[in-house]
């Protein structure tokens, strides 16, 4: 079954308004038009999740650009758990070799939700979400369903979405733009870079 994810976000969002949202964020030109979407409706904290990032200089250089675009906007707080590359070393081991988009990327996304979920569950929001549905090179259908899943193991509601559809990966490109953003060209883990 084909199921719009952008269409049950904006139904999710005009029937909660109000009520709050812990984003996970990968960078700043991505949830520029996240935040764009979601902002006006619910109250949201972005949450700076990411352990695959290679390296600590490239995690803190996005880091502050997230920051950065949170200052500029006022669209969320923000909320970071700090450089943990060994959670994601852990996921990855025995993996590497998967290609781009493959079962290493699907342990990735699984790991930065279920982090998110727990830290929604635990700090009370009524919501978690990603950004990762933006980029045309992940997998939206994997990304709702593994969200919906930890929906049903940490009972925290789950914002489905596919923020690319509507023009939204082009327009996180114009907002990069406007905002003068670090745009980064791979997803950030060290298999990324190579591939």
């Amino acid at each position: 079954m084909n199921i719009n994810y952008d269409a049950l976000m904006l139904q999710t969002l005009a029937e909660n308004a109000g009520r709050t949202l812990l984003l996970h964020s990968c960078c700043a030109p991505c949830s520029s038009y996240c935040l764009e979407q979601v902002s006006p409706l619910l109250k949201t904290t972005v949450f700076y999740y990411n352990p695959n990032l290679d390296g600590e200089e490239e995690y803190e250089k996005r880091k502050a650009e997230q920051i950065r675009l949170l200052k500029e906007t006022g669209q969320a707080d923000f909320l970071d758990c700090g450089y943990a590359h060994g959670d994601y070393k852990a996921i990855a081991a025995g993996y590497e070799s998967e290609p781009e988009g493959g079962a290493r990327c699907a342990r990735c996304f699984r790991l930065r939700l279920e982090r998110t979920a727990q830290e929604a569950k635990a700090r009370g929001y009524d919501f978690f979400g990603t950004t990762l549905t933006v980029s045309p090179l992940k997998n939206a259908k994997l990304i709702n369903e593994i969200g919906f899943e930890l929906e049903r193991e940490y009972g925290v509601k789950y914002l489905p979405s596919d923020f690319k559809k509507r023009g939204g990966y082009l327009r996180s490109i114009e907002l990069s733009r406007e905002h003068a953003l670090y745009r980064q060209n791979y997803c950030g883990c060290e298999f990324s870079k190579k591939a």
